[in-house]
């Protein structure tokens, strides 16, 4: 009876794992099916048929419970991650930067590029035209991580 108990054990251990972890893949499934016709097989050849019912339904009533379980979100949200990231890979421009505010360009913005405003360099992007290396930009706008230039004209 130990086997039978270890083999449906096993069974849902396996449906549960192709559920979850392993969706598509089958092997979990080929897995439970094997564990769930070895422990019927034990139980109608070692215990009779009366053994051997009760174990198959044992099974189906013990899979459709896993089944519902493992397909609940509330189930693994308690081994998800909750913690939030608030860094970025770059800084955000528009809080440090203002509209107006003036700079160089370091490189060709033909329309994306970089520039230098306060000895900080930031991506941009060129509103109509293309911006040669070291052309005063002005800033007039944001746009995701990017800075919005426009040529600045020297009239001298």
């Amino acid at each position: 009876m130990f086997y039978i108990v270890l083999l449906v054990f096993f069974g849902l251990l396996f449906l549960v794992a192709e559920l979850v972890l392993l969706p598509g893949v089958s092997i979990g499934a080929l897995l439970s099916l094997v564990c769930y016709g070895s422990s019927i097989y034990l139980a109608f050849r070692d215990y009779g048929p009366l053994t051997g019912a009760v174990v198959v339904i044992a099974i189906l009533v013990l899979s459709c419970i896993a089944i519902v379980i493992s397909l609940r979100a509330k189930t693994w949200q308690r081994f998800s991650l909750k913690q939030e990231i608030h860094s970025s890979s770059m800084p955000e421009p528009d809080k440090e930067l203002q509209i107006g505010a003036r700079g160089t360009s370091v490189s060709r913005l033909s329309p994306m590029g970089k520039i230098s405003i306060d000895g900080r360099i930031y991506e941009a992007k060129s509103q109509d035209i293309y911006i040669d290396p070291r052309s005063d930009v002005e800033v007039v706008g944001f746009e995701n991580f990017s800075v919005i230039v426009r040529k600045v004209e020297n009239n001298i």
